[in-house]
């Protein structure tokens, strides 16, 4: 299986949907495990390398998405501008996604202007009626993604694929002989 643990010592994992801090309410994922496509995780420690140079961490809120658990998100926000419908499959579903977040060299996370999915207009990339600091923060994130190869989601700031998803199969909910849903 093309999946690899993210472990880097400048990125910090917090699974949202492995806690009821999320959308939902509700706990989505059993294990607090991020898992990403070898080609995205490639990409990833690049991002870091990046970030850490300058001081700063990466903080990601979510990676591989098993489709049990994006069918769960569909039913709590059916709204394809911010959940991709499970029936089409989703670039977490491919392994080939990540949302996240900068942190300090302290792992106090930056100022973006708005939470991780909080799915209004606010979470656009490019907002100009937020504060600066967070407008400065949201395009740092973005420029080092970018230089590391990632594409963004214009309506969420902490959303980062690689180009081309869908030449990446829908991947199976079971890692390792481990299922990651129950």
């Amino acid at each position: 299986m093309p999946l690899k643990e993210v472990s880097h010592p400048a990125i910090d994992i917090d699974l949202r949907y492995a806690t009821n801090d999320n959308l939902t309410g509700q706990i989505i994922y059993q294990h607090a495990i991020a898992f990403l496509h070898k080609d995205a995780l490639a990409a990833l420690e690049l991002a870091a390398e990046l970030a850490g140079a300058q001081g700063y961490r990466l903080r990601v809120l979510d990676a591989y998405r098993p489709s049990a658990a994006q069918w769960r998100l569909w039913a709590a926000l059916p709204n394809p501008m911010f959940v991709a419908d499970p029936r089409q499959g989703s670039m977490h579903t491919r392994g080939v996604a990540v949302d996240l977040t900068l942190c300090d060299q302290h792992g106090q996370a930056l100022d973006m202007g708005t939470e991780f999915d909080e799915m209004t207009e606010q979470s656009f990339h490019g907002r100009t009626d937020i504060a600066p600091a967070a407008q400065h923060n949201r395009c740092l994130l973005l420029g080092l993604m970018t230089a590391a190869g990632w594409t963004h989601h214009p309506y969420e700031w902490w959303h980062y694929n690689l180009p081309e998803p869908t030449r990446y199969p829908k991947l199976s909910d079971e890692v390792e002989g481990e299922f990651l849903m129950d």
